[in-house]
């Protein structure tokens, strides 16, 4: 009997990890997706720029409902509060209240600077999936900042309009945030490197409350993200992502 019963704990302690252990490489870029994103999510986030000689804040608000709608829009600074983007599955618009326009923005811009930042506007208004437009293979286990990941490769599917030659992602085996993570561009050239750190409990989930984008060949420059809120729990309606709302936020 006591053997039985200690088999019975061995057996409690290291399921998790031979469950974990089993996960396929598109199965662990999915639940990264799932963690960070939710059905819904309301977020406040203080953006700064750093550079060498300067740096600058941007506050941000942003709204979400799964992949296919988002709004984010910009509460500071003063000169360009107002300014907001929308997504409705493939369609992005860009509001600039300054000069009472809205833009259709195209996939040919998805690669350049959001707000004269290190993030693109691909990461921002997340035109691309890391599930869907990119192939996904798992090269092993490495520890990263004292977090055992896994190692994860992707690669764009040839038919998808994606911004990235190649990515390179390192996902924490026990809360499955996103570590770290290299971007390439199609000549395999380093381009930026993503960093997550002070990973904190938004309800069920674990994510980081900052992150980094470093540029790989700038030095003294970066762009951190400090989230301030997350809401995963409040229903956000299809018909709230409009272009009224853009301009009313």
């Amino acid at each position: 009997m006591k053997n039985n019963i200690l088999l019975l704990l061995v057996a409690a302690v290291f399921a998790p990890a031979v469950l974990a252990q089993t996960l396929t490489a598109d199965e662990i870029v999915k639940r990264v997706d799932e963690n960070a994103r939710g059905k819904y999510l309301y977020s406040e986030i203080k953006m700064t720029i750093v550079r060498p000689t300067w740096q600058r804040e941007i506050g941000i608000k942003s709204w979400s409902r799964g992949s296919d709608y988002s709004l984010a829009v910009i509460t500071s600074p003063a000169r360009e509060k107002g300014q907001a983007f929308l997504k409705r599955k493939k369609d992005l618009w860009n509001w600039q209240p300054s000069i009472g326009r809205m833009i259709k923005m195209s996939s040919s811009i998805m690669g350049q600077s959001w707000m004269g930042s290190d993030f693109t506007n691909d990461d921002l208004m997340r035109e691309s999936s890391t599930v869907n437009d990119y192939t996904h293979r798992l090269d092993g286990q490495e520890q990263v900042r004292g977090f055992d990941c896994w190692k994860i490769t992707l690669t764009p599917k040839e038919e998808a309009a994606v911004v990235w030659g190649k990515v390179v992602m390192w996902v924490d085996k026990k809360t499955f945030v996103e570590i770290k993570t290299e971007f390439y561009d199609e000549d395999g050239t380093l381009i930026n490197t993503f960093n997550s750190f002070d990973i904190k409990q938004y309800g069920s989930r674990s994510l980081a409350s900052r992150m980094e984008v470093v540029p790989a060949d700038k030095p003294g420059q970066k762009t951190v993200m400090t989230v301030l809120k997350y809401d995963f729990d409040t229903p956000i309606e299809e018909s709230f992502f409009s272009q009224q709302r853009m301009k009313n936020s």
